[in-house]
This record gives structure tokens, sequence and C-alpha cells, in this order.
């Protein structure tokens, strides 16, 4: 490349610059380091974290077992390597994996189409809100204070230019939406309602009562979860328009945030309004089973001004993921799981000062007392536990208060260590 460009030396690339502003000597970097002394470096930097550790923190992102059987599969270089399944020809698998997600998630959600290629939860919610808006043809948005903070935040985010006014519904004493401020701001103009059970306080939220009164006024009721392990144990929200959510719960890692895999799911007549791609089951040339991208209402696919959302990459790995999570416990096992998920927690919050008396799944909100709930925490880790999530972050009111989780991974002896902490005060 240097006698191409006329050159000798790479030194003759920056020989045009002053004297002054060049770097004549040896950066003091150290020598290159051999492959095993570079894995090494990171094992022991790894040590350092909070590896091993007994987490109590959900939040959103919850601590589940991993099915050893999910990365074999996903590993396979068919859907590694593989990105979006245009031509049916040679993406088989990849559609067969994604209509088997998309059954899965109708089952588990107990509505009549689901979709796939949506990025988490948080962004289902706000892609849900503009469907309802597409759907009634209004413009405002009603959301639950107890829907999960940041997915709060990523709605307005969407919407604040959009002319989709947005207004938060408070919560009662009991943590649940709060029914007489619901009856309050519930107008002709209100597009769909946003709730969310569990909900961030990890309590049950009375969708009995909330679907009458949001029909009554025309609007859609939007159901969100954060916990998918939940369904396996309680009613699918069969009373919702629309049903949102986050399946990270199923084999996918926390890591560090993400990616995730969200959800949307609808009834049918609403199927020409959701985003992303759906999935459906056809026959080929010579009448065998086979799929295909049956409906996809984007701008890649349709007129722009046409397209219900701008949603894009493919999340089949994820999604493949959780299908073979649900694949591998099946509705026993994830019955089973939720239970488990179920009983170790109450039986941490039976040793513990609750926050909120009402129903509530695998999380749960104490207060702390004597020590602010940063204490307890710093307590916990020196104990080799990582506790919850302090809520005065995102409910100031709250702010003596903090968000505790316990799944099938937790121990009744780290159980009991927490619930010694917070007897010791």
């Amino acid at each position: 490349m240097l006698a191409t460009i006329g050159l000798n030396s790479e030194e003759d690339l920056v020989s045009y610059l002053p004297p002054d502003v060049r770097f004549d000597g040896r950066l003091a970097i150290e020598d290159g380091k051999s492959e095993f002394e570079i894995v090494d470096y990171f094992k022991q930097l790894a040590s350092q974290n909070a590896n091993g550790y007994p987490s109590f923190l959900g939040a959103g992102v919850y601590h589940h077992y991993r099915p050893v059987l999910v990365d074999a599969v996903i590993s396979r270089g068919e859907f590694l390597t593989s990105y979006t399944p245009y031509q049916a020809e040679i993406s088989q698998g990849t559609l067969a994996s994604i209509f088997e997600f998309q059954t899965m998630v109708c089952q588990l959600t107990g509505m009549e189409v689901a979709n796939a290629s949506m990025y988490d939860g948080s962004s289902a919610v706000p892609e849900a809100a503009m469907m309802a808006v597409r759907i009634t043809r209004r413009d405002k948005v009603l959301i639950a204070r107890t829907v999960h903070p940041e997915y709060r935040e990523v709605l307005h985010t969407y919407t604040q230019h959009q002319g989709i006014p947005v207004e938060e519904l408070a919560y009662g004493k009991n943590g649940r939406l709060d029914l007489d401020d619901l009856k309050t701001k519930l107008t002709d103009d209100v597009a769909g309602v946003i709730v969310q059970t569990p909900n961030f306080f990890g309590l049950l939220e009375q969708l009995n009562e909330i679907s009458p009164l949001v029909k009554s006024k025309g609007a859609l009721l939007v159901v969100v979860f954060t916990e998918a392990v939940s369904l396996g144990l309680i009613e699918p929200p069969r009373q919702a328009d629309i049903v949102v959510g986050e399946l990270q719960s199923f084999a996918i890692s926390p890591s560090y945030g993400g990616p995730y895999v969200g959800i949307i799911a609808t009834q049918e007549k609403y199927i020409r309004q959701i985003p992303g791609r759906l999935v459906g089951e056809t026959t080929d040339a010579n009448g065998e089973r086979a799929f295909c991208l049956t409906l996809a209402t984007r701008e890649q696919h349709i007129r722009r001004e046409k397209a219900t959302s701008n949603i894009c990459t493919n999340q089949a790995l994820l999604a493949l993921m959780a299908t073979v999570f649900m694949t591998v416990y099946g509705k026993e096992g994830l019955r089973e799981l939720a239970e488990q998920n179920l009983a170790k927690a109450h039986y941490l919050a039976g040793k513990l000062p609750l926050r909120f008396d009402a129903p509530f799944f695998n999380e749960f909100v104490v207060r702390t007392n004597a020590k602010s709930p940063e204490q307890i925490n710093k307590e916990l880790l020196k104990k080799k536990i990582v506790g919850g999530l302090p809520l005065g972050r995102f409910y100031p009111e709250l702010k003596d208060c903090l968000l505790l989780c316990a799944t099938e991974m937790s121990k009744r002896q780290d159980l009991d260590t927490v619930a010694g902490v917070f007897v010791k005060q």
C-alpha cells in the first residue's frame, strides 16, 4: 500500500505535520499479552465483581435459572448467524421458530395474535400506546404510576413530539391503581389506559375492576408485565385489548441491561395495527407445511404513510431463547417455577415490615425503618448479597422503602440472612 501511494514508511504518512505536534517516542503502555494472560486478567477482574452473589434485585430484570439447552440451541449456526427472514425459501428454520414463539405468547397472554421483533418491554409500551391512538382515533393516553418508571420515561420520549398527551394515574394506599383517580381522568378523548400487573411494587392490579371502567368510555386497556414467570400462576390478562411485556425472565441473561425481547399481543380484529412482523403458516408448491412473513406493517414493506411503526431489528435469537425456555418447562413446569417464586417471596416477606398489603407475586416493598435503604444494601453487600432497589430514586414519597425480589434462585439461608439484617436495626 505504501508503494502504491509513493511512500517508503509509515512515518512518511505523517511527515507533513510540524515536528512539535508529532510524538517520536514510545507510548507508555505495556507490551502485548498472550491469549492466556488476557483471559486470566479478565478472570481476576471478574472475581472483584458480585459474581456468584445471591441477588434480591428485581425491578424489571430478574435472576432466574437458564437451562443449558438454551445456549446449545441458539449456538447453532443457522440461528446464530442468520438475520432477517425475508427470503422464505432459505429461512424456514427461523420462520418456524418465530411462528412457535408467537403461538406460545398467545397461550401465555390469552390474546389471539402476537408479533415478533419487539426490542424490549420498555419500547413495546409506547408502541401499544400509538396502536391505541390509531385504533380509537383519539389522542390521549393514561398510564398508571405503578408502571415501571423507565417504561414511563420511554413512553414520554416517544410521544412528546407526536401530539399525544400522556397523563399519569396515582396509586392508592394499597400500592395499586387508584380507581377514583382513573374515573376522574378517564374522559372521552382517552385512547388507552396502561396498567402493569404485577406492577412495579410487585402487586397484582385489579383488572376485573379496571377493565369495565376503561371500556365504558370506549378506550383500550393495555396491560404490561415485566416478570413473565408470574404468568405461570396468575390468570392471563384476557380483559386487555393489548398486552405488552418483557420476556427477559425466560432464559435471557440480565447482561448489563440487554438486549432483551419485548412482546405485543392483541385481539385479531386489531391485527393490521400491530407493529413489527407476523409469521404465518402456509403451504409450499408441493403442498407441504411452510412458513412466511404474513404481515409486515412497517415502512420498509409498505408506503411510509401507511406504516404502523419503524420497529426493524430482528429479535429472533432472543425470541428463540424464550421459545426454548417455554418448551423445556411446559405448562406444568412453568406453574411449578411460579409457585417456587411465590413461596420464597412470601417466606421472606413474612419476616419483614411490608409497605403495602395487597396481593403480590415475587416482589414486594419493605420499610427500612431506622436505616436507609442504601445502608441496608451496604450491610447485605458485606455479607456477599446483592440487595434490593431503593425506591426513593423513582418515588420520593417512598424514600424509606426497598423493593425486594425472591426467585427460585434464592436459598433459604440467604432469605434468612436478608431478614436478619432488617431485624438488627
